[in-house]
């Protein structure tokens, strides 16, 4: 099936909140250990469909 599974459900579950704030609230009202993670900015370098095949790129284009 191509699934892995676990012992554990909490180790599954994974909750999203507005503000770090409330997500620390949430935790320690209901004596959860926690752990915020920031989202990363995602950082795209622009580029067009024709920059694939100039002449001077740095790694030349295959099939």
């Amino acid at each position: 099936m191509g699934y892995t599974s676990s012992n554990d459900m909490m180790a599954q579950v994974r909750l999203k909140f507005d503000t770090r704030e409330d997500a620390i609230r949430y935790a320690e009202n209901n004596g959860l250990e926690y752990r915020v993670t920031e989202p990363k900015e995602q950082r795209r370098r622009p580029m067009s469909y024709s920059d694939n095949f100039k002449f001077d790129r740095k790694v030349p284009w295959t099939h």
